[in-house]
């Protein structure tokens, strides 16, 4: 039996004012940094490096020594280089017996290998006790502090208490660890640094998809229509006039495909009688990027409230206001004040502001630093009920905009009508199906079922069977 004193050293969180040493391999930005962390967080730190010898780049007040020998006079080892120089391991087996391996690499592209590189590393030495984490923490991050980065620090692990003292470091340095499970979970915490905003690709692709769409129908209908017909030129709304109509539009839709997908959940849910059956896979995605639907969309409304602002000071606004005035007066007559008009401007302003207001409310109250800050009945007063108060007042300012247009026939142009009528579609459908879903006959059966109630027991159990068995 092995009877090296470096490694019977105790693997527990020491409770003196003293922490243990940590023993970093690798002299890289990331190493280093770290080591620099650690050592203001009051651990003692040893680097193992090929060469040992001091550099001006190491913290002063860490030790710098070979692998072999720092292994030694450390419990604690973290892996800060690549995958493809893990082989040297091999060698010290014998000294990283029972010791606390803490693997922080990534790979260069996702799945890059069949098997993950903390797997990997405890398939090399499968005496040691290998935990992943700092894996998502750049160096830059832990240079700035936790105020300039992600304060999130996934951790995953075989031995419960090996990475219960990997936890402890990370909160030592001032960071948030989460707790991922097992060693399998490795594979996708190496992904995750990988992926390119993974929970907004939908929403940016919709956003575009959508974006692309009203502006070439727009385009149609305001300036390839009159120039045909007309031929007059409205080349130049292409600058602000389409964008001004788009983004309202787009920022309407994704609004309305927040709440969409949860009026759906219900629809199914009161048709299924249970809340313990699967959401098809559809469906949950949708409802995991909500957030990001929501973001995107208020984006789109700033940028139009940007485009509103600057109305007033358009060539084109101000040509046709100069134009008007001058006609009145050649004409000798004056337009006389209809009081309708001016309630319906005033209705359609105030319904903008207020539902901008909102919308505004609903981005704050979903910033993390925010919505820690509350229960959860705050947050969902706030994400559901003034969320639908939203929807509402911002399709009612569409509404009050477009008047009696949709009667007048002269705004069909080949037949299309104003990009605005086909932004109210997916609105309305929410807010009906959600109004129908508000009746007592249909909201108390629904409360029920999302208490626990199941009308029919036995298709719940057979549902979950089948889905255990998938699983398995």
């Amino acid at each position: 039996m092995n009877t090296n004193p470096s490694n019977i050293m105790a693997l527990t969180s020491n409770t003196s004012n003293k922490k243990e040493t940590v023993c970093i391999f690798g002299t890289g930005d990331f190493g280093r940094v770290l080591g620099c962390k650690m050592i203001q967080s009051g651990y003692s730190v040893v680097f193992g490096s090929r060469q040992a010898q001091t550099s001006s780049l190491i913290p002063k007040d860490a030790e710098v020594l070979s692998h072999a020998e720092a292994a030694q006079k450390a419990a604690i080892i973290i892996i800060a280089i690549p995958r493809q120089y893990y082989n040297f391991l091999t060698p010290l087996a014998e000294i990283l017996h029972g010791k606390v391996l803490v693997d922080v690499s990534n790979n260069l592209k996702l799945n890059q290998y069949s098997q993950s590189n903390a797997e990997y590393l405890a398939q090399l030495i499968p005496g040691a006790k290998v935990v992943k984490a700092f894996n998502t923490v750049s160096a830059w991050a832990l240079q700035s502090g936790p105020l300039d980065a992600s304060r999130q620090v996934f951790v995953c692990g075989d031995d419960k208490k090996a990475k219960q003292i990997v936890m402890d470091i990370v909160r030592a340095l001032g960071l948030t660890p989460l707790d991922q499970g097992s060693l399998l979970a490795a594979q996708e915490i190496e992904n995750y640094p990988l992926q390119l905003f993974p929970m907004w690709k939908f929403p940016i692709f919709l956003s575009l998809g959508l974006t692309a769409f009203f502006f070439f129908y727009s385009l149609t209908r305001d300036v390839i229509y009159p120039y045909v017909y007309e031929n007059k030129d409205f080349s130049f709304f292409i600058a602000i006039s389409i964008p001004n109509r788009i983004c309202p539009i787009v920022a309407l839709i994704l609004l309305a495909l927040v709440y969409l997908p949860g009026v759906l959940a219900a629809i199914i849910q009161l048709y299924r009688g249970t809340k313990y059956s699967r959401f098809p896979d559809w469906l949950d995605k949708w409802m995991l990027c909500r957030k990001q639907l929501g973001l995107v969309a208020l984006a789109f409304a700033f940028l139009h409230v940007l485009y509103t602002l600057i109305i007033p000071i358009r060539y084109y606004v101000r040509w046709r206001m100069n134009s008007g005035v001058l006609s009145q007066a050649l004409n000798n007559r004056t337009d006389p004040f209809i009081n309708t008009y001016g309630w319906l401007n005033d209705s359609y302003l105030a319904l903008g502001i207020l539902g901008f207001f909102l919308f505004v409310l609903l981005g704050i109250t979903s910033l993390p630093s925010v919505s820690n800050s509350v229960n959860w009945r705050e947050f969902r007063f706030v994400q559901s009920k003034l969320g639908y108060l939203t929807l509402i007042l911002c399709t009612a300012h569409t509404l009050v905009y477009g008047g009696k247009q949709f009667l007048n026939v002269s705004s069909y142009r080949w037949y299309l009508p104003n990009a605005y009528m086909l932004s109210l579609i997916v609105p309305c459908i929410v807010l009906v199906v959600k109004f129908v879903l508000v009746f007592p006959c249909l909201d108390k059966p629904l409360t029920q079922i999302r208490q626990g109630w199941e009308r029919n027991p036995r298709y719940s159990e057979q549902s979950n069977y089948i889905i255990n068995k998938s699983a398995v």
